[in-house]
């Protein structure tokens, strides 16, 4: 079988550095999805109104070429701990997919032709998407699931510097503070506190440190 983009995002994550590693975590955090030429119509799209949130097939396009391991270290075992690549949602997989619940907060159109607004994203700009399901409650909201070694929501940290976000939209600063809150750093770097790292955010690059229990923007590039 032989599977083709059907589109492709544009999100507020410019780079792989800080994208949340589950989609909802950052629920600011805002996509565009445009169709590739020949798949997206008014039919293509007819009764997608009327559903919250869509399933997003795609690929990981930044990591494919480094191929796949039958054990990987989930960040959320602090990096140390190995598991089967099918007990984690490791971008290093035997096909490089992914799978991905984001909000659908609109359809757009642009001469005729549909793009989707989305929220909640965990996907870097250029993405490429193979394809778009709905989202539906009834079969696929499951409360007593159990969630093995994540099972409890990540610990979020304080943000600090906020003032350096003053000329942002509430929408894009909100993206900054949800998205540094997670600690974006890897597993390994998380001990060498005051280190500066930065975050293409929005468009922009924002430099940041953690240090004494907080995460601090220390400044922002243009």
């Amino acid at each position: 079988m032989t599977i083709t983009p059907i589109a492709r995002v544009r999100t507020c994550f410019d780079e792989k550095f800080a994208v949340p590693r589950q989609p909802g975590l950052c629920p600011s955090a805002w996509g565009e999805l445009r169709f590739e030429p020949g798949y997206g119509s008014a039919d293509a799209v007819r009764g997608l109104e009327g559903f919250s949130h869509v399933w997003l097939l795609f690929g990981f396009h930044l990591t494919a070429e480094r191929g796949w391991s039958p054990t990987v270290r989930p960040p959320r075992l602090g990096g140390n701990e190995r598991v089967g690549v099918y007990a984690s949602r490791s971008t290093h997989r035997p096909n490089s997919l992914g799978l991905s619940l984001v909000a659908l907060e609109g359809i757009e159109w642009e001469e005729s032709q549909p793009w989707l607004r989305l929220g909640g994203v965990d996907l870097v700009s250029g993405t490429q998407i193979y394809d778009v399901k709905p989202y539906i409650p009834f079969v696929e909201a499951l409360p007593d699931a159990r969630g093995g070694y994540a099972q409890e929501e990540p610990v979020r940290w304080e943000v600090v510097g906020t003032e350096h976000l003053a000329d942002w939209s509430p929408r894009d600063r909100a993206v900054v503070m949800e998205a540094l809150s997670l600690d974006p750093r890897p597993p390994a770097g998380r001990l060498e506190e005051d280190r500066i790292h930065g975050a293409g955010l929005c468009g922009r690059n924002v430099r940041f440190r953690v240090a004494a229990g907080k995460v601090e923007i220390v400044g922002v590039d243009e």
